[in-house]
């Protein structure tokens, strides 16, 4: 199971539009379950979203705007399986989310 977990308690203008998110991924053929959860700890640098998978590292990123990150977001989620359990090591791919990490946790 892989999902991206995105920041609900971010205000204002910067709410994400989850559903625009979810249709890219499955338009792209990526399986990834969608989901929000209250903040994850980046409120300096609103919307925050983080990608993890079972037996897979986690990454955080912050910083991201809705909808001018999507295809950011989908070409991460993409290089995100591709990569050794999930541990990224050339983030090019990833677009302005190169730029965007904040944390890399590995896996259990």
């Amino acid at each position: 199971m892989n999902r991206i977990v995105v920041c609900s308690s971010c205000k204002g203008d910067l709410q994400p539009d989850l559903e625009a998110l979810r249709r890219s991924l499955d338009e792209a053929g990526i399986k990834f379950d969608v989901v929000q959860t209250e903040c994850m700890g980046a409120c300096e640098q609103p919307i925050s979203v983080a990608i993890q998978g079972q037996g897979r590292a986690t990454c955080l990123f912050a910083g991201l705007t809705f909808p001018d990150d999507i295809a950011d977001i989908v070409a991460t989620a993409r290089t995100y399986l591709a990569a050794d359990r999930g541990w990224i090591e050339d983030a090019r791919s990833c677009g302005r989310l190169r730029f965007c990490l904040r944390a890399r946790i590995p896996a259990l």
